[in-house]
């Protein structure tokens, strides 16, 4: 019997190194990036366009996994998105928001969001909304995810965001807005709400 030549390539698991861990830490949620600080090695080609698909080298990636793997460890500082494992750190461009809102549920006077990477938040003092005018397309909704990273709202969802809403004093002026979690968010002073 031959013996069988040995192969000179490294399995697959070796190969990826410190991965391995991260895969495990993002079946528990997000990795603790946060705690991380390894050195800056370089921006990378990948970004996250505004509709929340993620690209590398200029191709989509379409692996739901590998999309919700690289959000789980995904951090900004200061104004720089970064992909952080405990050995490395990337830069990485961000169009808009990293994450975009695909889902709203509304429960016990509170709004929760699912968002593309399958991350839920319900609205309230951790996870609070935000309004921020848009270019052509009136306000833009975006809710916090975690540490900020923040989520789009998709527009079919602002629409309901505004089905929801209601008028109330807001620091001494009327403004339209929505409540979730017992706290008023402010989209607009009420009187421009026919704008909307």
């Amino acid at each position: 019997m031959a013996p069988v030549p040995s192969d000179p390539k490294p399995p697959p698991e070796s190969a990826l190194g410190g991965m391995m861990s991260v895969v495990e830490a993002r079946k528990r949620g997000p990795a603790p990036v946060h705690l991380w600080n390894p050195t800056f090695c370089g921006d990378i080609d990948m970004r996250i366009a505004a509709d929340g698909t993620w690209f590398y080298n200029g191709s989509p990636i379409g692996r739901a996994p590998l999309v919700q793997l690289f959000a789980s460890i995904l951090r900004k500082d200061g104004d720089q998105y970064l992909l952080v494992t405990p050995v490395e750190k990337v830069g990485i461009r961000v169009d808009d928001a990293p994450f975009v809102a695909v889902e709203m549920a509304v429960a016990d006077r509170s709004l929760s969001f699912r968002t593309n990477v399958d991350d839920f938040v319900t609205v309230g003092p951790e996870h609070p909304l935000r309004f921020e005018p848009g270019a052509s397309d009136g306000l833009k909704p975006y809710v916090l995810v975690r540490d900020n990273l923040w989520a789009l709202v998709k527009r079919p969802l602002f629409y309901d965001l505004v089905a929801l809403g209601h008028t109330q004093p807001w620091q001494g002026e009327d403004w339209f807005g929505v409540s979730s979690a017992g706290l008023f968010f402010a989209m607009v002073r009420a009187e421009e709400i026919a704008g909307l």
